[in-house]
Formats: C-alpha cells, sequence, structure tokens
C-alpha cells in the first residue's frame, strides 16, 4: 500500500520544481527585447556593408543561447560575407553588451524556406508563393494554406490559392514562410 503522505510530499515538491522552472520560461520569452537591442546595433553596419538585415532571433536550444543576425542580398550569400559580418558586428556587441548571458553568435542567410515575420518582408515577396501554418483551422478545416502572396494590409495576410483568395489575420498563423524549396525535394 502507498504512504499517502509520502506521495503528497513528493507531488508537492515536484509542483515546486516545476513552478520555479515555468518561472525561468516566462523570463526566457522576453528574448524579444534583447533581438530588438542587437536589431539596434548591427543595423548601421550591415547596410553599411550593402546588405539586408532580414532579422535577428535569439534562441535557446538546449541549454545553449544563440543569436541568430539573418543577413540577405540580391545575389547569393557565401560564407566569406557571412565571416565579414561576424567580425564586424562582434566588436559592437562587446563594448554594448546588450545580453547579459553568454551566447553563441550565429550570422547567415534565411535561407530557403525564409520566415516572413516583418511588414516589409511581406512587400518584397508579393507574389511569390508562400505557405502559412494556422494555430486553429479555418472555416473550411485548413490549418495550412498557400498560394501566391497578395500582401499584408492591416494585419491581414492575403494569399492567392488555387481555390480562390485567402485571407487570415497575421497573429492567427503560427508562421508565413516562402515556399522556395518545394521541387528540391
Amino acid at each position: 500500500m502507498i504512504d499517502f503522505w509520502k506521495w503528497a510530499a513528493k507531488v508537492r515538491f515536484l509542483f515546486v520544481i516545476g513552478g520555479c522552472l515555468m518561472g525561468k520560461a516566462k523570463k526566457a520569452q522576453g528574448t524579444g527585447g534583447a533581438a530588438a537591442a542587437v536589431e539596434r546595433l548591427v543595423r548601421p553596419t550591415v547596410e553599411g556593408m550593402g546588405l539586408q538585415l532580414w532579422d535577428v532571433r535569439f534562441e535557446k536550444e538546449g541549454p545553449d543561447w544563440f543569436l541568430r543576425v539573418l543577413i540577405d542580398r540580391d545575389t547569393p550569400l557565401d560564407t566569406d560575407t557571412c565571416e565579414a559580418v561576424s567580425r564586424a558586428i562582434d566588436p559592437i556587441l562587446d563594448e554594448a553588451d546588450p545580453i547579459q548571458q553568454s551566447y553563441y553568435l550565429e550570422v547567415g542567410s534565411p535561407g530557403l524556406g525564409r520566415r516572413l515575420t516583418r511588414p516589409e518582408h511581406y512587400q518584397a515577396l508579393k507574389g511569390q508563393k508562400c505557405l502559412a501554418h494556422l494555430y486553429r483551422p479555418d472555416s473550411q478545416g485548413r490549418r495550412e494554406v498557400s498560394g501566391l502572396l497578395e500582401g499584408l494590409q492591416d494585419g491581414i495576410v492575403t494569399l492567392a490559392a488555387p481555390d480562390g483568395p485567402v485571407a487570415f489575420p497575421l497573429e492567427a498563423a503560427s508562421y508565413v514562410k516562402l515556399c522556395d524549396d518545394e521541387d528540391l525535394f
């Protein structure tokens, strides 16, 4: 027979540990401020090198944190360009120290299937095929919709799908990404 009080003490211990872990996770969700601060610091340097700053992400993977600076240009990127940007922004980040914890700095391309995270992305990729993953199914039961991007207007994304236009609020999608990698696999 299980001793109820021993079991209850273990359960209470798990709730306390779980509460501590959830508290830490809530603090980590505020990483958007770190990414925004880094973006303000590095944008002039990146654009001064003739490149576009696509996105800045501060993400946790396992026990490690990664600061990802995603750059782009009209011609394909090479590793030498990524290295040059990394060397240019590293001293800026060291001096300003916008992130108080340790992290790995990565500079790279947003790549194929890049996510659209800013209004200017929707403008730049108008007419391109995109895929949206919705948090909840739409009125036709779809959680994924794809079509040619018509734009983002007043927080509403519009895609020209094969069965007609699809419009949804931007906050209803977990992500919207470019479908430029479909024919590769």
